[in-house]
């Protein structure tokens, strides 16, 4: 049954038309996955059928009685509220709220919150999209809209959430780029594309292959498109999520149109090919160690890089990943240990952030100069191995057409500025490639585009990423942070994920063997060590005591604006209190959620 319509469906963002005369609708029960380019306006979309933004042009139908509960990117809160009453806010009122609250409550601990009476105001962002996240569900929404759903979720809070989606009975329309959760969810794919809406009735492998199809049958000229969407459905394929019968017949059927007659290789885009020489002396950490206080993040840890590294590095929030990427750059100092970077490395960083204030350097992005006159700032041209590449034509690689070209930064939406930021780097021609969370506010083609140009890229590439699909793609080591340990191991994050399960199997074979096993181990992982419970028991009042001090140099700064001794000695300071602050909220998050598992055991 059609439980929604959308009909002629028109609207423009600024000066952007996002929709143009389109058409959409819902059938009862669907799992939609919507997918496009950043700026095609799908979280627009989802705030249409939401009734949050009402469109320039089109009729909107629900059917009646028809309920809808949205999840936003960035919810907001009553900051006096607890947890439990957020939660249950939109229970409708006919439900036994006794048999809800326990089921909110068994939600809330499957996303390892336990504190049912904390405020809001006091959890991170992270937390509060979690409790965000439970409040939809409960809603028990004839259509549950999700923005992507799966942010600050580790990986077993994610598989939960999969296979709640897939039992759950009703609608259920979604945005995201984690695409093991949308090929597994989805049952219909909802592509936009200049201004229109495409419906394929399958999933996200199965969408990949219609797509293929559709090239090849057209012969078309764009043989890179068919070449991406190839390399990722076998990638799909490959994912220990997506392995079922009905998968293994779609890839045999995918493997005979493989072998028809496939585009030229040569008619492939080389971005591979914008990269320094990389000499024979790469990166090589020796004996490193490096310590907070009394928290020790990395303890006498040596590697050297070799050329054509592919290191993904995983661990829990506040574990010293960021951290490590930082020492490799040389932002922070080691205690002990040193690294040793060669002649010839150029590194590139990607960071999680971009920042309007120009003293961040190398995150910096100046919103009021055109799109165009940020990359020439980098470089005019780059030399790729078919010739010169101009930043115009670098940019319509990127998905930046030349009518976008000459628009203010300013008038990008979030997804957009990273993919800009992303070219940057690129066209700085880096050999070591450092991407701190690339996947986080990029759509699946800039994705796809970034995983390609990797699969070539002549130098290092190293990555902190909570993306499993990313670091199968793209990676061949993961380091691994591990109670307090930084080990490492061969292959993608599925096979990390394998060795982890492995290790995991004496556990449970052992566990009635009256003697030290790996049982007792395990126990002890949900435990505080000392050092970690006199850390928890000072953190707000050391966060409160640093924030403080930020906002004390900046009233100084004000006052001493025309000392510019003075000035430069405050934003040193302030610089340091900066990055101490970002560590301390990291752990604060990371004690804080061990807290509750802890209580919870």
């Amino acid at each position: 049954m059609n439980i929604l319509t959308i009909e002629n469906l028109t609207h423009s963002y600024s000066e952007r038309k996002l929709f143009d005369d389109t058409s959409f609708s819902l059938e009862e029960g669907e799992k939609v996955g919507i997918i496009g380019i950043n700026g095609t306006g799908k979280s627009t979309l989802l705030n249409i059928i939401a009734g949050n933004i009402v469109p320039d042009e089109g009729k909107v139908t629900i059917a009646n009685k028809v309920i809808i509960e949205m999840l936003s990117q960035h919810p907001s809160f009553d900051d006096n509220e607890t947890v439990i009453h957020y939660v249950m806010t939109d229970v409708p009122k006919d439900e036994d709220m006794f048999a809800v609250e326990a089921e909110a409550k068994a939600m809330l601990q499957t996303f390892g919150l336990t504190d049912y009476d904390e405020l809001t105001c006091h959890m991170s962002g992270g937390q509060r999209k979690k409790i965000a996240l439970v409040r939809t569900l409960l809603s028990g929404a004839d259509i549950l809209i999700l923005d992507e759903p799966t942010n600050h979720l580790d990986n077993e809070m994610s598989t939960w959430l999969e296979n709640y989606l897939k039992d759950y009975k009703k609608s259920v329309i979604m945005v995201t780029h984690d695409r093991y959760f949308l090929d597994s969810v989805s049952d219909r794919i909802v592509e936009l594309d200049k201004g229109k809406i495409y419906s394929y009735n399958t999933n996200y492998s199965g969408f990949l292959e219609l797509k293929a199809e559709r090239e090849e049958m057209a012969v078309s000229t764009d043989s890179k498109k068919a070449n991406l969407l190839r390399n990722e459905l076998k990638w799909v394929m490959r994912g220990a999520k997506a392995r079922s019968t009905k998968q293994k017949a779609r890839l045999m059927r995918y493997e005979e149109l493989k072998n028809r007659k496939r585009p030229e290789q040569d008619s492939e885009i080389e971005l591979s090919s914008i990269s320094t020489r990389l000499g024979r002396t790469t990166v090589e950490i020796n004996n490193l160690s490096k310590a907070y206080g009394d928290r020790h993040i990395i303890n006498d840890f040596s590697y050297i890089f070799l050329k054509n590294d592919r290191i993904g590095i995983v661990g829990p929030n506040g574990c010293g990943k960021t951290t490590l990427l930082k020492l490799i750059m040389g932002i922070v100092e080691p205690d002990e240990g040193e690294i040793v970077i060669g002649q010839t490395v150029k590194i590139g960083y990607y960071a999680q952030e971009i920042s309007t204030r120009k003293e961040d350097g190398i995150s910096f992005m100046d919103p009021e100069i055109r799109v165009i006159d940020y990359i020439k700032n980098t470089a005019e041209y780059v030399k790729t191995r078919d010739g010169s590449l101009s930043a115009s034509q670098m940019l319509d690689k990127f998905l930046f057409p030349p009518r976008e070209q000459y628009s203010l930064i300013k008038k990008l939406s979030g997804g957009e500025k990273r993919r800009l930021n992303l070219l940057r780097v690129l066209m700085e021609a880096p050999n070591v490639l450092i991407l701190d969370e690339p996947t986080n506010d990029l759509d699946i083609k800039t994705l796809t585009i970034l995983e390609d140009y990797l699969d070539s890229f002549d130098g290092i590439v190293i990555t902190v990423s909570h993306d499993r699909y990313f670091l199968d793609r793209v990676v061949r080591r993961i380091f691994a942070f591990e109670n307090g340990r930084l080990r490492q191991y061969e292959g993608g994050y599925s096979d990390y994920e394998l060795v982890a399960e492995f290790d995991k199997e004496p556990v449970k074979a052992e566990s009635g063997i009256p003697k030290n096993t790996g049982k007792k181990v395990k126990q002890e992982k949900l435990k505080f060590t000392y050092a970690e419970q006199k850390e928890f028991e000072h953190i707000e009042d050391d966060i409160g005591k640093i924030e403080a001090r930020i906002t004390e140099i900046d009233n100084l700064m004000v006052k001493n604006s025309n000392d510019f001794v003075k000035l430069n000695e405050l934003d040193c300071e302030k610089n340091k209190l900066n990055e101490e602050l970002e560590y301390k909220m990291e752990r604060w998050e990371y004690l804080t959620e061990l807290d509750e598992q802890i209580k919870n055991r």
